[in-house]
C-alpha cells in the first residue's frame, strides 16, 4: 500500500471527528476513500477499520479515571462497578452476534457511496424528528440505567451495521427515545463503543493480516495517532455542545452531505 503520509493523516482526522458525532465515521471514510481514489483491497479496508482503534483509545484517555475506577471496582467485587461493566456487556451482545454473522455480507454489498448517502439522509431525518419529540428525561446517568434500557440501546446499535447509519446516532437516539438525557445517552454511547469498535478492529486485522506488509506500518501509525488526538478534542467539544444544544444540526448536516454524495456518485 503506497499512500502518502498526508492521506493517512487526513483519514485519521476524519475518523477522529466523525466516530463519536452522530454522522457516521464509516460513511465519511467510504466517501473520502472514493474521493481520494484509493485502491480497493484488504489492506486499505483494514486500515479504515484499524484507525477506529485510535479513536477508541482517545475516548479511553478522556474517561481514563472512570475506566480505571470501574476496572478496580470489578477486581474488588464492588457491586456498582460490576453492574456498570455488565450493562455495557449486555448492550454489546446484539451487535457482536449480528456483526460476526453478517460481517462479510455487509462489506461486500453495502460499502458504497450511494448506500451511505441514503443512510445519511434517512438517519438525518430521524434525528430531526426524534429531537423535536416531547421526550421526558427519566435517566440522567448511566448508574440509573435498567437492564431493559441497556438492552434497548444495544438493539438500536445493530442498526449501525448498515454503513452510513452511524453507531453514535443509533445508540444516542435509541437512548433518547427510551428516556435517557442527552448527556447520559451520549456517554453510554462512548463507553459502548469501546468493546464494539476494538473488537471489530481486532477481528478485521486478524482476518486480513496476510494482506499487510511491514512497509504499511508507518501509514497505519499516522492514521492511528491522528485519530487518537482528534478524538480527544472532538469528545470534549461534543460534551460542551450538547449541554446547550440538541442534535438537530447534525441531522441537517447528514441530509446535506447525503444529498451532495447522491449527486456526485449517482453515475
Amino acid at each position: 500500500m503506497t499512500q502518502s503520509a498526508w492521506v493517512a493523516a487526513l483519514l485519521g482526522v476524519i475518523e477522529g471527528i466523525t466516530e463519536y458525532l452522530p454522522i457516521s465515521s464509516t460513511g465519511h471514510l467510504i466517501i473520502a476513500r472514493q474521493a481520494l481514489g484509493l485502491p480497493s483491497g484488504d489492506a486499505i479496508d483494514t486500515f479504515l477499520i484499524f484507525i477506529q482503534a485510535g479513536s477508541i483509545l482517545g475516548v479511553c484517555w478522556h474517561y481514563r479515571l472512570r475506566l480505571v475506577q470501574a476496572a478496580a471496582g470489578c477486581v474488588r467485587g464492588k457491586a456498582s462497578e460490576m453492574r456498570f461493566a455488565a450493562l455495557i456487556a449486555l448492550a454489546t451482545i446484539p451487535a457482536v452476534i449480528l456483526g460476526v454473522t453478517l460481517h462479510s455480507t455487509i462489506k461486500l454489498y453495502l460499502f458504497s457511496p450511494l448506500t451511505v448517502a441514503g443512510a445519511l439522509i434517512v438517519g438525518g431525518i430521524a434525528i430531526i424528528i426524534i429531537e423535536r419529540l416531547p421526550l421526558t428525561d427519566r435517566t440522567e446517568s448511566i448508574e440509573q440505567m435498567s437492564w431493559k434500557l441497556a438492552l434497548t440501546v444495544g438493539l438500536a446499535q445493530t442498526l449501525a451495521l448498515f454503513p452510513g447509519v452511524s453507531r453514535s446516532a443509533a445508540t444516542i437516539m435509541g437512548g433518547r427515545l427510551a428516556g435517557m438525557s442527552r448527556r447520559s445517552a451520549t456517554e453510554f454511547s462512548f463507553f459502548l463503543a469501546i468493546p464494539v469498535v476494538f473488537g471489530a478492529a481486532g477481528y478485521d486485522l486478524y482476518k486480513n493480516i496476510d494482506a499487510l506488509a511491514v512497509t504499511d506500518a508507518p501509514f497505519f501509525a499516522i492514521g492511528f495517532c491522528t485519530a487518537f488526538v482528534t478524538t480527544i478534542i472532538t469528545v470534549r467539544l461534543l460534551l460542551a455542545y450538547i449541554a446547550r444544544y440538541s442534535f438537530q444540526a447534525f441531522g441537517w448536516y447528514r441530509i446535506v452531505v447525503g444529498t451532495a454524495v447522491l449527486g456526485l456518485f449517482w453515475n
